[in-house]
């Protein structure tokens, strides 16, 4: 089906050329990102990979060696299609052409010996994206001293510690490089998760006209998916459009959304012909710009105590209240028949229902019968609170077991996996305050402590095992997501759960392009009115890793289908396709659109605009943003101008080509 794919040379004895890019890893991400910079970026890759087959998928017949040259050999096929066809998007022929094979390299560590081999003195970036987070930082300490100019791009899990990382890296790099530029020390060292990456992409394909947010500046860009309007009804098109999706209003499910879909494709960045001419399409929109805000705290998922509803059952929250009020109507019996004080005939009620032996002897007869009473409501106490404490000491005890899925719940969110992806997602979805019921394998599953704190019903069980869905309640689920790491798994559990619910909406997490179009095409033929999507960690994440590998930092990336549309920040200056163009003949269909401006003078300007500015601690007024997003079509871009564009892949590989072909290779 592939055809022939000639082996790619390791080349063990040809040193690099400078200013090529290394990519060392033992996953997807690792071929992904090198496919990436070599077939939509154009650059030289040396691709530093562990002997043996992946651990991570031990069923493979392949080696990680072969499954990179077949990956690359599917992509070079499908490069030489594209070009045959009529050229690229920039029309300026095949960005590969005279760009040598990647170099493939086989080490079980990134030691110094072998990341000298691979040229890192004499590379422009050097991208780690193993697994292990001890190793990438093991690797990233290592290269940076034999390389204090290396722009390092690190894969790290841990949030917190990636920032201290990151920080002493660039510390590191200032040492060895006395007055560096500060915005090439901002690029020195970036590090990325690609769980965090592909986290809001995987929680919005359970949602139907779902949200992704992009920060710039301390501003909110609220992209918004809308579906298909109905009959008579005319979308309402936001600020601009930024692509139009495969799903239709007589076909609501759409395509699978990939390049090889056709016609059916989703279409980013339309221009507006295209637009008026595709109505009753699904479509993405720019909806919004607002503020971030910067005091509001985060989220909590779970409180620091139970409340008193998980503490106590309904059944025992009724008794006591029942011989409350047979108290209360104790005390008003002894008001209404002696002529008591209200407190004393209270003061008296207690001391009979606690049994404090102060007989009524010589008292009325009302009196005495009261007090009978309440013996007999003291005694129903007494079993009352030996209950409460019972209750109270097992809620205590089970406080750190799972929660299991409650009778009622319905429209939830069913998540299989608790992994690095699966966790990101759960806290996605919490945050979203969608209700979700996860199902893990591994009961010491690195997520299985995260829902336990937030209180997750949570079922433990092998998902291909008949009866551990339905404990999911998966009948009355509003969607499926299934990212554990085993395709199989995955598609094992959507095909159950569509035979429990044809209707249910499913997301699978699938590595092989070409078996995520079969799972499509058979699910879709199956259950027609049913919405199925599929995705890939590493082809979310890789344009991410690929962008800063380039020395730069996207601002998001949003997910169209099973293409990436990313959101990006640039300097006019080196760009011929901006430089002095209106913002409407710098607009070019399906490569990139400018949708603000930064009129800060360059003095003045954050490196990092996905950061929040500074706010004043003593609550002073926040600062004006220096984006100007409402621009007029006739404004000319000016090289000292920095914009904000949304672009494909390929069109910000355009834009960084061109600036390197302006500025020569020192």
């Amino acid at each position: 089906m592939l055809g022939f794919v000639p082996p790619l040379p390791q080349q063990p004895g040809r040193p690099p050329s400078a200013g090529h890019m290394i990519v060392c890893g033992d996953d997807a991400l690792a071929r992904r990102l090198a496919v990436e910079l070599r077939y939509v970026y154009g650059e030289r890759v040396t691709l530093l990979l562990p002997p043996g087959r992946d651990a991570n998928s031990p069923e493979t017949p392949l080696t990680q060696r072969g499954r990179a040259a077949a990956l690359f050999g599917r992509m070079s096929a499908a490069m030489n299609r594209a070009g045959n066809g009529g050229g690229t998007t920039g029309g300026s022929g095949d960005t590969n052409a005279g760009v040598e094979a990647v170099r493939i390299m086989e080490a079980p560590e990134p030691s110094d010996d072998v990341l000298e081999e691979a040229g890192v003195d004499r590379a422009a970036a050097l991208a780690l994206v193993y697994d292990d987070d001890e190793r990438n930082i093991r690797a990233a300490l290592t290269a940076r001293r034999l390389n204090p100019r290396l722009r390092l791009v690190i894969r790290l899990y841990n949030r917190k510690l990636g920032q201290h990382l990151e920080e002493l890296l660039d510390q590191a790099a200032a040492v060895a490089m006395p007055g560096i530029d500060p915005a090439l020390l901002d690029a020195s060292t970036t590090v990325l998760s690609d769980a965090d990456t592909a986290a809001p992409a995987l929680a919005a394909t359970a949602l139907t006209g779902s949200s992704k947010i992009i920060q710039a500046e301390g501003l909110l860009l609220r992209a918004a998916e809308r579906p298909p309007p109905r009959p008579g009804e005319t979308a309402d098109p936001g600020l601009c459009t930024l692509a139009l999706l495969s799903s239709t209003t007589n076909d609501p499910a759409g395509a699978e959304g990939s390049d090889s879909s056709g016609d059916e494709a989703p279409q980013l960045l339309p221009d507006e012909s295209a637009v008026a001419a595709a109505t009753g399409r699904g479509t993405v929109v720019l909806e919004a710009v607002s503020r971030a805000d910067p005091d509001r705290p985060a989220t909590r998922m779970g409180g620091r105590g139970a409340p008193l509803a998980q503490v106590f059952s309904r059944r025992l929250r009724w008794s006591a209240l029942g011989v409350a009020a047979a108290a209360l109507a104790l005390v008003i019996a002894s008001l209404l028949t002696t002529e008591d004080t209200a407190i004393h005939s209270t003061y008296l009620t207690l001391l009979d229902l606690l049994g404090m032996n102060d007989p009524a002897e010589g008292a009325p007869p009302a009196r005495q019968i009261i007090q009978i009473l309440s013996g007999i409501a003291g005694l129903l106490l007494l079993p009352l609170l030996l209950a409460a404490v019972l209750e109270a000491f097992g809620t205590l005890r089970t406080a750190s077991s799972l929660r299991r899925p409650p009778r009622g719940l319905s429209g939830h969110v069913v998540l299989l996996g608790l992994g690095k992806i699966g966790t990101r997602v759960l806290v996605r979805l919490r945050e979203l305050d969608i209700p979700v019921v996860v199902v893990e394998e591994d009961p010491d599953a690195r997520g299985i402590p995260l829902a336990r704190s937030m209180h997750v019903p949570t079922v433990i069980g092998d998902v291909t095992q008949e009866g551990v869905l339905e404990a999911a309640k998966i009948r009355r689920a509003r969607a499926l997501l299934a990212l554990t790491s085993i395709d199989t798994t995955n598609l094992e559990a959507a095909l159950y759960a569509r035979s429990v619910k044809p209707d249910l909406r499913v997301a699978l997490r699938l590595y092989d392009d070409e078996f995520a179009t079969a799972v499509y095409r058979t699910l879709r033929t199956a259950h027609p009115g049913a919405l199925t999507r599929s995705r890939s960690v590493s082809h979310l994440a890789a344009p991410s890793f690929a962008v800063a590998m380039m020395g730069r930092q996207i601002l998001g990336a949003v997910p169209v289908e099973r293409k990436v549309m990313l959101f990006a920040a640039l300097e006019v200056a080196g760009h011929p396709q901006l430089e002095g163009r209106t913002v409407e003949q710098a607009f070019r269909a399906g490569a990139w659109r400018v949708l603000a401006i930064d009129a800060t003078p360059p003095a003045d300007r954050t490196p990092d605009l996905a950061a929040l500015p500074p706010y004043s601690p003593d609550g002073d007024a926040v600062p004006p943003s220096g984006l100007v997003w409402d621009l007029h079509p006739g404004y000319v871009l000016r090289a000292t101008d920095r914009v904000v564009i949304a672009a494909t892949r390929r069109g910000l590989a355009e834009l960084l080509r061109r600036q390197r072909s302006v500025v020569p290779r020192q």
